[in-house]
């Protein structure tokens, strides 16, 4: 399947920064802006202007997407911070896990979709035609909400991704192994296991076992797609405490319904609705002084 790109005339959106607080925006757009985006109306993404740039392991353009006649996504403008954990909120059906998915093109295996913009990794774009999409997965890991272990000792599972790639050392392996169920937080867990299926592991467990094998690559960007919505509380804290530990070796971009626990985690948080960018800034920002009522609504749980 090939995603059809539509390059030529790309609508330019306009964000721009809104530095007036809630409590000035002209009570007409403060009481209507979410209602007029459901009825088609666009207004500018509210950028923060402590966001940096220049300083970002990703751009995404002027980002459109359709499956089908169906638009998902609106002219997204969003710069995601190098080394640090960017949080994509919103109600659900706002185009957040579809945008996680066009980073790394698995929107690609849905014959329907096409797109109009560009997403550029570390000034490499990934949205043309001629990108190797295989190699281009190499540089991102990806967890789903679900763990996903494969029908495979720990070990075999963790390596996976170099064994793809043609890797057959086991000193190498066995290396990898080691320093990734490390960095996943739970090698002393499984160390005298590492032959054992995967799945004999507890769900924690497994979610840990599958940020092991994404970062097994060494990838530039880790995507995180509702990783501990499966989860219990416990096991919930723990991926938290590994998502802090891996920040700045890693820059992450996680979905998550859970307000508190975007708070917790993150230092950018983007606000979606309806397939656009709402708002974006620091995370302390968005949860204690943002641009728009809108924004505050949702992050104080009055709407969504």
């Amino acid at each position: 399947m090939t995603m059809q790109r539509e390059i030529e005339n790309i609508p330019q959106t306009r964000n721009s920064v809104n530095e007036t607080s809630p409590a000035q925006q002209p009570a007409e757009e403060r009481q209507n802006r979410l209602e007029m985006i459901a009825q088609g109306h666009e207004f500018d993404s509210v950028i923060h202007d402590s966001v940096k740039r220049e300083e970002c392991v990703l751009e995404i353009k002027n980002f459109n997407l359709w499956y089908g006649e169906k638009q998902a996504l609106f002219n997204v403008n969003m710069p995601v911070p190098k080394g640090q954990v960017t949080a994509l909120v919103g109600p659900s059906g706002c185009g957040k896990s579809t945008l996680l998915r066009c980073v790394n093109r698995m929107n690609d295996l849905i014959d329907t979709v096409r797109i109009q913009g560009d997403i550029v990794l570390n000034g490499d774009s990934i949205c043309d035609a001629g990108v190797d999409v295989i190699e281009l997965r190499k540089r991102m890991g990806m967890v789903f909400q679900k763990p996903n272990p494969f029908p495979m000792s720990i070990f075999e599972n963790v390596v996976y991704p170099l064994r793809i790639d043609g890797e057959r050392n086991r000193g190498v392996l066995e290396g990898v192994c080691e320093h990734s169920l490390k960095g996943a937080a739970i090698w002393d867990e499984v160390k005298d296991r590492l032959h054992e299926s995967g799945l004999s592991l507890s769900g924690g467990q497994q979610q840990r076992l599958c940020i092991a094998r994404a970062i097994a690559s060494e990838p530039e960007v880790l995507l995180l797609d509702e990783p501990c919505s499966a989860l219990d509380p416990i096991a919930t804290s723990k991926i938290e405490d590994l998502i802090r530990e891996l920040r700045g070796e890693y820059s992450i971009l996680i979905v998550t319904h859970n307000m508190q626990q975007a708070s917790r985690i993150s230092d950018y948080t983007a606000f979606m609705y309806l397939g656009r960018l709402v708002e974006f800034g620091p995370t302390v920002d968005i949860f204690t002084n943002p641009k728009l009522t809108e924004t505050n609504a949702y992050v104080t749980g009055r709407f969504g």
